[in-house]
């Protein structure tokens, strides 16, 4: 996953991580594992202590880190390594290198929000004088916050009066920021409040006015200009990030593939899933129309006081049956120590289905929900869906993976790509399919074929959406007319790909991850390397990075140190 410099990479614990120092080798240099430690905590120590996410003192901190560790890098012998610490070579200079593009990302970025945080600049210089323990002049801070308070002030009104012109993704995002910087300035309030008399005579009352203030303020940037309700809804946000940021998003995560003919192979997959719709629609006698056979296998769905016991038999069914035909090791503690719990309704207007992990999540109608959303919530997570998704967050999925992954090259966290982590739990949609003996029913055949539509329908709406093709409600009427989702799970769907907490990729990632294993597999197999589950014990073992170069690792091919994509692994 590309990891964006504002905030810690998402999937790594940086607590365990800043205070995991690595040790020297014996002769006293730096295996390629350790200096991807280091970097990890010397980030992490970056991180705390420049805290400000849009402080230009903090983005210069650390595109001055990522230089000189690719100055470093550069000085590395990459003939002298062997194939493990050759992918490492290349994941850290991918990873720093994109690090670098995407500080200046950022900025640019800040520079187009600017107009709407004229007080930005005051604040993060107070809380930066504050973090650095610098002597204070009470009698200065409490001049700095009242000209805080009149910018707040003037800008809130030219809001009010339209004088502010923005687009949804900035508006929302610039809310982000105003309540961060709420958040230092409390902090730095608090650091000196009753400790110095002086700073509580003189500030107190300034802060309290800027802090009132900054509220009222992020409240009008959300519902005036995001359009987001007190609800939570409203607008759905998303900005297009357009081809040239789409191709190098598709660079750094390893993918010889334009977005347009990524496009054109959803396109085809999403053909080849309707003629298998068709086919399990005849058997149950409603003929070529697959959309009427989905809409009875909707109604399949249990009570609400049973989908935990659906859940849980489903999840030992999916283990069981990997582990009884050999396909992957499942070791016992994975599959004991997991836990199940029932998702908020607050987290199922974005979440509207199962998330897995170091847990289960169940997506299922609470009490308070109106009639009809609870109908399409239980049509939407009926026996047959589910039966396609509860292996895919549990074992052999995502529980599994993220299980070996930090028991094996845990280094390896920091280069986390969907790519492998999506992928690796779709491809076992299509291992199983592929055998015959797991979706057996015509019902449980629609059910994983839903999904995978989904998955095509995802790269086309995803990837059409920024290259500027597309907008979100036509996102959503395509995932209701083309794949039969229901309107709240859909919107449920459009929400989370566009709301800025997912890279632009991710939602590609789980079809595209899975046709390259699926590839994968094949050349494996054909050419007696390994068995299935020697395979897949494997490159369980490489971490989650991406999956051209596990297939290096797998296939023991050519590395070079400036290596760049070029696997075209999809056969049609």
């Amino acid at each position: 996953m590309a990891h964006h410099l504002g905030t810690p990479p998402s999937g790594m614990n940086m607590e365990s991580v800043w205070v995991s120092l690595p040790k020297p080798s014996s002769d006293g240099t730096e295996s390629t594992a350790d200096r991807i430690r280091r970097v990890q905590a010397d980030l992490g120590e970056i991180y705390t202590f420049y805290n400000i996410s849009i402080s230009p003192t903090r983005r210069s901190r650390l595109d001055r880190f990522c230089a000189d560790e690719l100055e470093s890098l550069s000085h590395v012998e990459f003939d002298a390594l062997n194939q493990q610490d050759k992918v490492d070579y290349i994941l850290l200079r991918n990873f720093l290198r994109q690090c670098r593009a995407r500080l200046k990302s950022d900025q640019d970025a800040d520079k187009s929000r600017a107009p709407l945080l004229p007080f930005a600049a005051i604040i993060v210089s107070l809380c930066e004088h504050r973090e650095r323990v610098k002597p204070i002049r009470p009698e200065h801070i409490a001049s700095k916050l009242n000209d805080v308070k009149k910018l707040v002030d003037k800008v809130h009104q030219e809001v009010e009066d339209g004088k502010v012109k923005t687009s949804k993704t900035n508006a929302y995002k610039a809310s982000k920021v105003i309540s961060e910087l709420r958040s230092h300035l409390a902090e730095m309030f608090k650091f000196y409040s009753s400790y110095d008399p002086q700073f509580d005579w003189w500030a107190t009352s300034p802060w309290e006015a800027v802090d009132a203030a900054l509220e009222k303020y992020f409240s009008l940037v959300q519902s005036k200009l995001a359009g987001i309700r007190p609800d939570g809804k409203g607008d759905i946000i998303g900005q297009p990030i357009g081809r040239e940021a789409l191709l190098n998003e598709l660079e750094a995560e390893v993918i010889a593939y334009a977005p347009e003919e990524l496009v054109q192979i959803a396109n085809q997959e999403f053909k080849w899933c309707e003629q298998q719709m068709k086919l399990a629609s005849t058997e149950l006698g409603f003929g070529d129309d697959w959309k009427r056979a989905l809409e009875h296998v909707k109604t399949k769905f249990v009570p609400p006081s049973e989908q935990p016991q659906l859940v849980m038999q489903l999840a030992r069914q999916g283990a069981d049956f990997v582990r009884d035909n050999d396909l992957v090791t499942v070791p016992p503690l994975a599959e004991e120590t997991y836990r199940t719990i029932m998702m908020p309704a607050e987290q199922q207007k974005v979440s509207p289905f199962f998330l897995g992990g170091s847990m289960i999540q169940i997506a299922y109608p609470t009490n308070d929900m109106p009639y009809d959303l609870k109908q399409m919530v239980m049509r939407g997570n009926n026996r047959h869906f589910s039966k396609a998704t509860v292996f895919h967050e549990l074992i052999p999925g995502h529980r599994l993976q993220l299980y070996q992954a930090e028991r094996h090259r845990s280094h390896r966290l920091l280069f986390q790509t969907p790519f492998f982590v999506e992928g690796w739990a779709m491809y076992w949609e299509f291992v199983l399919w592929q055998r015959g003996d797991f979706f057996v029913s015509p019902e449980d055949r629609i059910g994983t074929m839903f999904w995978r539509m989904h998955r095509c329908a995802r790269i086309i709406l995803s990837l059409n959406f920024h290259l500027g093709k597309m907008e979100p409600q036509e996102c959503i009427d395509i995932l209701v007319n083309w794949v039969g989702h229901e309107r709240s799970t859909a919107e449920g769907e459009v929400r989370r790909w566009l709301n800025g907490d997912y890279g632009p990729l991710y939602q590609i990632a789980y079809m595209i991850g899975a046709l390259q294993l699926v590839e994968l597999r094949r050349e494996v197999l054909t050419s007696n390397r390994m068995t299935e589950k020697k395979f897949h014990d494997t490159i369980l073992t490489y971490g989650a990075i991406p999956n051209e170069l596990v297939r290096a690792l797998a296939l023991d091919l050519d590395l070079k140190p400036d290596y760049k994509a070029k696997w075209r692994f999809y056969k049609g």
